[in-house]
């Protein structure tokens, strides 16, 4: 069983709110996925060990095996593909927490193209086709996911330190358990 896309964002939206017990109803309305897809993005994590499943609605990401695979995977399997500048939602090093630590000149920080966005830059692939919409509505979410972006798509400097602050991200989320 393949993993896909969908299930890093699904991953992340639980890391992201991990006291809060989510239905795969309730998560597919948050990530503008069926409850079908959830179901089954939380199949193939499970598979691939980055998920724990303890019963038919109950489970967890593994927070050790995400991190280890959105810092030393991901960019291998969905690289971040940089397009033409567009409007659209920062992300990367254009986005909290990154943005605190490296400068951008305005119009250099990638995005992911959304007319709801009020920034223009390079226009980053996102992970899944919802993952903007998704963060808009979940600030954590976002910075989970321009995280990963930075991973995906950065220069040495910003994947090493997204890596830092990612971890710092699910660590902190987790402990909050």
């Amino acid at each position: 069983m393949e993993l896909k896309p969908q299930d890093l964002l699904v991953l992340y939206k639980a890391a992201a709110h991990p006291r809060q017990r989510w239905t795969y109803a309730a998560l597919a309305a948050a990530l503008s996925m069926s409850a079908s897809e959830v179901h089954a993005s939380v199949k193939r994590a499970e598979v691939a060990g980055l998920a724990a499943v303890r019963g038919r609605s109950d489970w967890a990401p593994v927070v050790p095996a995400l991190l280890e695979f959105a810092v030393h995977g991901v960019r291998y399997v969905w690289p971040g593909v940089v397009g033409p500048v567009k409007r659209g939602v920062l992300t990367s090093f254009g986005a909290e927490p990154l943005s605190a630590h490296i400068a951008a000149a305005p119009g250099e920080a990638p995005v992911w193209a959304n007319p709801a966005g009020t920034a223009r830059g390079p226009a980053l692939s996102p992970l899944y086709r919802s993952a903007s919409e998704a963060a808009l509505a979940d600030p954590a979410l976002h910075r989970l996911l321009a995280l990963q972006d930075a991973l995906r798509s950065g220069r040495a400097r910003e994947r090493t330190l997204a890596a830092e602050l990612l971890r710092k991200e699910l660590e902190s989320s987790n402990a909050a358990e």
